[in-house]
Formats: structure tokens, sequence, C-alpha cells
């Protein structure tokens, strides 16, 4: 999934319980153990909170991760196309402040 199409949908979700992107939820099936179901529904229980809102927030928490995933291979690729040099970054060595 190309970091676009996560930022778009990412930056528009406004966590409200009937509308995402400006649009009405749909109602989707989905089949998970019966391990998974319970967890999840203790965690909704100690959250105070319903399935539906847990798994919107793990599905969104879950996209992103993949952004970040993949904004870390796009640097990992600039850097590999072009290194830096190995002195590029010694100017700015006396404006790091480490605290104590």
């Amino acid at each position: 999934m190309s970091v676009g199409v996560l930022d778009s949908y990412l930056y528009s979700y406004n966590y409200s319980y009937d509308t995402c992107m400006g649009q009405r939820m749909r109602t989707v099936q989905m089949t998970l153990d019966e391990a998974l179901i319970e967890a999840v529904d203790g965690a909704v229980r100690r959250l105070g909170t319903t399935r539906s809102a847990f798994t919107r927030r793990a599905l969104t928490d879950a996209l992103k991760r993949l952004r970040v995933e993949a904004l870390e291979r796009r640097h990992r690729r600039g850097y590999e196309r072009q290194p830096a040099e190995r002195d590029e970054f010694a100017g700015w060595d006396g404006e790091q402040a480490w605290p104590d």
C-alpha cells in the first residue's frame, strides 16, 4: 500500500461513531478464532468500549504502523541510492544537547 493512500485515510479519520471520511460506516463480517474474541471482549470490558470501536482503533493503529514502515523503507532506499557523505552531518555535532 502506498504512503499516499495511507495518508489520505489516516488524516481524514475522525474517530466518530458513525462517520469516517465523511461517509457512513458499513457493517462488515469477520471470522476470528475464539481465543482472540475472548481477549478482545476482555479488553473491551476493561476499557468500557465496544468491539466495533476497539476494532476500528486497532485497524487504524495497524494502518499507522504500515505507513511508518513504508516511510522507513523509502528513507532506507534513498540512502542506499545516495549514501550520506562521511562528514555530511559533522557540523551539527555542537547542536546536540544531551540531558544529564
